[in-house]
């Protein structure tokens, strides 16, 4: 009995890993929309299941083929992804976890846009902000949960940026990095919850850059990686509370720009796709908290570059 016991537990537990969301754990990272080598955009999304690192397709995520997207999660809830092209959009889409069920927000941005970045404050609200249509955005707006309604923060980016990355340290506070306002900045905005104040912090990116990704280990770091100025595999880490700043040893494993970048909370966090001498399909792990990387032998379905990146690490 004993032996029958201590089987059932371990089974248990390797369920418990595979299929958390019931218990609140970590499911999944999602790779959304993008091009291919043929600037043939997608619809779709990746999903890279948790703890055992395979891919699966989810199919028709989005409700039109899009790259240069950006995207959030209410971890343990849902999924958003909000702007692209082409054509330029202003629509904010909603998958619903786990089942992955799609739907299309009744409110938009408030102004349609590609190459925007978005973040959150799990449980609480996601942001969307920078970007570009006919001109540079400095705006950001809100989407508070869980009514999914919209607002725009009266503290803007320190500069109207397309091409920047997000992250965020849930409960606490989101970043903003890089981008291009007509040259490439280094500049990491700060906005500060639950009250969105927003700051600039001291330290900078390690180059200024656009076309980079950024992922977090909330509570512990933030990560931003690649990017263009010209191609670059620095990661620079951001470490929490402080805001210090560290680029680690091993970058990712080619220089390169528009990936897109996913994590789970306490375990690793995954850069993929992007464009080095062509458009990849290869996804690099950097381990939490020791910062190692290695390359996934899964892949995306497809080489995609101008994609975005969330996931689903259980409600925290």
């Amino acid at each position: 009995m004993d032996r029958c016991r201590q089987f059932e537990s371990v089974v248990m537990q390797i369920l418990a890993g595979v299929f958390g969301a019931a218990g609140g754990g970590s499911v999944a990272g999602y790779f959304i929309g993008g091009l291919d080598n043929t600037s043939t955009r997608t619809s779709g999304a990746d999903k890279l299941a948790f703890p055992l690192e395979t891919i699966s397709t989810v199919a028709s995520v989005l409700a039109t083929a899009l790259s240069n997207l950006g995207a959030m999660a209410d971890s343990g809830v849902a999924g958003y992804s909000a702007g692209g092209s082409s054509p330029v959009s202003s629509v904010i889409r909603k998958m619903t976890f786990p089942a992955e069920t799609k739907s299309t927000l009744g409110v938009t941005l408030s102004s349609a846009r590609e190459d925007l970045a978005g973040m959150a404050n799990s449980g609480t609200a996601g942001y969307f902000g920078g970007g570009y249509s006919t001109t540079y955005i400095s705006g950001i707006d809100k989407i508070t949960f869980p009514g999914d309604t919209k607002s725009t923060l009266s503290p803007t980016l320190s500069s109207a940026v397309y091409g920047l990355a997000a992250m965020a340290n849930s409960s606490v506070a989101g970043y903003f990095a890089g981008g291009n306002n007509g040259v490439r900045v280094n500049t990491i905005d700060k906005i500060t919850f639950p009250g969105d104040t927003k700051s600039t912090l001291s330290p900078t990116l390690s180059a200024t850059l656009e076309s980079l990704a950024g992922m977090s280990d909330s509570g512990v770091a933030g990560y931003f990686g690649g990017g263009f100025s010209p191609n670059t595999a620095v990661i620079d880490k951001i470490t929490f509370p402080g805001d210090t700043k560290s680029s680690l040893g091993t970058g990712l494993t080619t220089a390169r720009r528009a990936l897109g970048a996913t994590a789970d909370k306490g375990v690793a966090g995954y850069f993929g796709g992007g464009v080095d001498t062509g458009t990849i399909s290869g996804i690099d792990r950097i381990a939490f908290p020791s910062d190692t990387k290695s390359t996934l032998t899964a892949t995306l379905s497809t080489v995609r570059s101008a994609l975005a990146g969330m996931a689903d690490c259980g409600v925290f």
